[in-house]
């Protein structure tokens, strides 16, 4: 028989582990709690000091209003707070922390030490815990402020401590908590000394154009446009990035709803409305955004570790941020100008000659398919007129056979034996009639096979060419890229980008390779190391090496709304008959599209 569950109150030290469970993820989620209290407390600079990626230590130093004795006992003890007093505060939240839970739950896991004196107080109190066993309290000398050490983490719980990931992505994860602080308070100086070695060391700048420049850099900045928009409850101020600074992910997309660093599906909505015109889908552009309303019209407390905040009104909280948006990526000449102060006024850089994209690959393909036909600029090449349409055809030998080393690839054969160009149509798509019917090709597409195939049969050859920069360009990285890129060095040069270190998170890059030379050093650099780093933790080699080849060849692709010549037209088709699988581009898009005589023949009724 067995015995009936009986329901009784869990021991306090239980009851913390939970807690422990909910707030304390990793690392990070420990460094984030200690550094919001350090933020309410008034601070002025903080500074985080972390060896292992946090396993070992984990310190946080304010010089905020600091703890006497019975302020600091009182910290440690669950649901212990001096900011909300009623339940009506609950919902009228103007702190980044407020339940009161984060330091003894993280003292339960954890060998803690907390060290705290406030400006009126001649000598401080120290506290030590070890799992949440109080072992002294002694007064000490020490700075006003506080200052919380966090050693071995999970020593008490070797479960949680067995799931913790590598020393570099636990670090990851806390330089990107220190990244998005700091953007959220550039009138705070913030630190982040990682293994001994000073990683951060950023200044009270007080404004976002200083804390942004010395985070990304300067000429990052003028890539960015500046928001200010009031509508109703909301005020919408920050940054705007151009197109430009599209990426893959959002790691470069920073809300904050009341200074708090936060996230919401509508908000990401409203950033996609704005943006859909203006850059290729699955493109991110940098934004920093600071959205600011009355606290009781936010949320802040649907999220144990408060990841997420949710809206009392989100449809007219997406208008406004897209509204917001839009005025200032696209500007109404009959507007009013905003006021904006001197300090924070953007001078954008004069536009950069682009070379036109064509021109581009005619010179890539002079240089990679027919070197010989290299002209001095004494004898400049003569462009024959182009031919009627009518009478342009172009006959293409089979692909040859492939080698026997890749037998995945022997039924793969030529499109076509004979095609005639017809021309094109939409300003997009290029019409050929074939001996059998015709077929439609998306130019962009198909460029991206040709570049595909070209490059990675360079890079298996060892015969990536690539373009000496005029002018070596230094280009200082986030902590994350730079130790990416540092990881993978040797695998960049071998695609043909010429990048050494140069100190610090720092490189220098004084070459690209041949196919993606028209493109900003620095934007490749920096795709490239995300790509590497994504495709790095779910692929092997071999398809990393293939994602960041696909993604030079289709950044360097002839644009879909670019009209071809009739002799650009003729090398593409022809190209692209060699190729080793013409029908997709690398990212899986349809290069061309078959339509039979026959299938003609029975939709006109003819057969």
């Amino acid at each position: 028989m067995s015995s009936k569950p009986v329901i009784q109150l869990l021991p306090d030290q239980v009851i913390n582990k939970i807690a422990a469970g909910e707030v304390v993820e990793r690392p990070a989620s420990a460094i984030k709690e200690l550094f919001e209290n350090a933020l309410d407390a008034g601070a002025t600079q903080v500074d985080i000091e972390v060896i292992q990626g946090g396993r070992q230590l984990m310190a946080v130093t304010d010089n905020g209003c600091g703890m006497n004795r019975d302020q600091a006992l009182l910290s440690i003890e669950r649901h212990a707070t001096s900011k909300i007093r009623s339940e009506a505060d609950i919902e009228n939240i103007h702190t980044l922390g407020f339940r009161g839970e984060a330091l003894a739950a993280i003292s339960s896991v954890s060998r803690f030490s907390l060290i705290s004196r406030p400006e009126e107080e001649l000598s401080g109190t120290e506290i030590q815990i070890a799992g949440g066993k109080l072992l002294s309290v002694d007064d000490i000398g020490c700075p006003v402020g506080t200052r919380i050490e966090i050693r071995n983490l999970f020593f008490n719980v070797p479960a949680r401590r067995k799931f913790l990931r590598a020393e570099q992505t636990e670090l990851a994860h806390i330089r990107q908590l220190f990244l998005v602080h700091a953007l959220a308070h550039p009138d705070v100086g913030m630190s982040l000394k990682v293994d001994e070695r000073m990683v951060y060391q950023l200044p009270m700048s007080g404004t976002m154009e200083d804390r942004i420049g010395e985070l990304y850099s300067p000429a990052f900045f003028k890539q960015l446009l500046p928001v200010r928009h009031t509508v109703g409850d909301y005020t919408i101020h920050g940054y705007a990035g151009l197109p430009q600074t599209g990426r893959k992910d959002r790691q470069d997309q920073y809300i904050f709803v009341n200074n708090r660093p936060a996230a919401a599906p509508v908000v990401y909505h409203a950033l996609n409305e704005a943006y859909h015109a203006l850059i290729a889908k699955g493109r991110y552009p940098a934004v920093f955004l600071f959205i600011e309303m009355e606290p009781a019209l936010v949320d802040v407390n649907v999220h144990p570790t408060k990841k997420e905040v949710r809206f009392h009104q989100p449809n007219a909280l997406r208008d406004a941020i897209a509204a917001a948006l839009q005025n200032a990526l696209n500007p109404r000449f009959d507007a009013p100008e905003p006021e904006i102060p001197e300090e924070e006024r953007v001078v954008l850089p004069p536009p950069r000659p682009v070379r036109p994209v064509i021109e581009t690959q005619r010179q890539m393909e002079e240089l990679l398919v027919r070197p010989e036909i290299i002209h001095s600029a004494a004898s400049p090449k003569k462009t024959p007129a182009p031919a009627p349409v009518a009478k342009i055809s172009v006959t293409v030998e089979p692909a040859p056979e492939p080698k026997a080393e890749k037998p995945e690839t022997d039924s793969v054969k030529s499109p076509w034996g004979w095609c005639r160009i017809v021309g094109q149509i939409g300003g997009n798509y290029v019409v050929l009639e074939t001996e059998d019917g015709y077929v439609l090709m998306e130019p962009r597409a198909a460029h991206e096979r040709v570049l595909f195939e070209r490059f990675i049969r360079a890079v298996h050859e060892h015969q990536v060419q690539k373009q000496g920069l005029l002018a070596p360009e230094t280009i200082e990285l986030l902590p994350a890229d730079a130790m990416v890129v540092r990881r993978h060095l040797d695998l960049l040069q071998e695609l043909g980008f010429g990048v050494s270190e140069f100190g610090g998170d720092s490189f220098i890059v004084d070459a690209l390779p041949i196919y993606v030379q028209e493109g900003p050093a620095e934007s490749l650099l920096i795709e490239m190391a995300r790509a590497l780093d994504k495709a790095g933790r779910q692929r092997g080699t071999r398809e990393l090496l293939q994602d960041v080849v696909a993604q030079a060849a289709c950044q360097t692709a002839v644009r879909v709304k670019e009209r071809l010549s009739d002799r650009e037209i003729e090398r593409l088709v022809a190209d692209l008959a060699t190729t080793e699988m013409p029908y997709t581009s690398p990212r899986g898009r349809p290069t061309l599209i078959y339509t039979s005589f026959t299938e003609l023949d029975r939709k006109f009724s003819r057969n």
